[in-house]
């Protein structure tokens, strides 16, 4: 990786100092993990700040009872707010990080990040607006859990993936998946893709959903069942 090519992804690191800049663009500096990696776990101790290169790491908060939920995702540009927070408040992790795909990361330091956040006011300001994005987003996921139904939720969700896959409406994913990322569980996520099934809004395959009738999702989305 280039200096040029660093900056373009992080900007706020422009004003860092030439050796933090030099030290990240060591090739020891880099680290390149497969998909379903652990990054971090509940109870480790922060010991650097991640930069994503390449790849999207997913980041996720287990129940006692074994279920988890999707808080976030990290992706080239972004950062992950727990570890700023950890390293902020000197404590250890209060969730897991894997990542989603093979991730390219570079990791600050612990004492060159507290040192930027002293001395360089464009990396304080984008620590500190990744904070306002995902508390924001972190209020979004509070208020579809407490509020809205899980059927709501899961139509919801099929659309977003729909959009976002490379086949646009056919989504490579598996029931478990969406549980995790719903905070459900495999059963009650694959009763309700069958009734979707049932409906003309969606067809299934192994590890593939096809989404047939958009506004139909989209309705169930915003106004629930008819």
């Amino acid at each position: 990786m280039t200096r040029g090519e660093l900056l373009h992804l992080y900007p706020a690191l422009t004003s860092a100092p030439a050796a933090v800049i030099e030290a990240l663009l060591r090739p020891e500096a880099r680290m390149t993990l497969p998909t379903g990696t652990r990054i971090f776990a509940e109870t480790e101790p922060c010991r650097g700040f991640p930069l994503v290169i390449d790849g999207s790491i997913k980041v996720v908060k287990t129940a006692p009872n074994g279920r988890e939920m999707l808080l976030y995702r990290v992706e080239p540009g972004d950062s992950c707010i727990i570890s700023s927070s950890c390293l902020l408040g000197h404590t250890a992790y209060t969730a897991r990080g894997e990542t989603e795909s093979d991730v390219s990361l570079l990791v600050l330091p612990a004492p060159s990040f507290e040192s930027l956040m002293s001395n360089c006011s464009d990396f304080r300001d984008f620590v500190f607006h990744l904070f306002a994005q995902r508390i924001a987003e972190l209020m979004e996921l509070i208020e579809e859990v407490a509020f809205h139904r899980l059927d709501q939720r899961l139509a919801k969700l099929l659309l977003v993936r729909g959009e976002g896959s490379s086949a646009r409406d056919e989504i490579h994913t598996t029931h478990q998946a969406l549980a995790d990322e719903l905070g459900s569980v495999r059963e009650i996520v694959s009763r309700l893709l069958k009734g979707f099934a049932t409906q003309g809004l969606i067809s299934l395959e192994r590890e593939r959903i096809s989404l047939q009738d958009r506004k139909g999702l989209q309705a169930l989305a915003e106004h629930g069942p008819a």
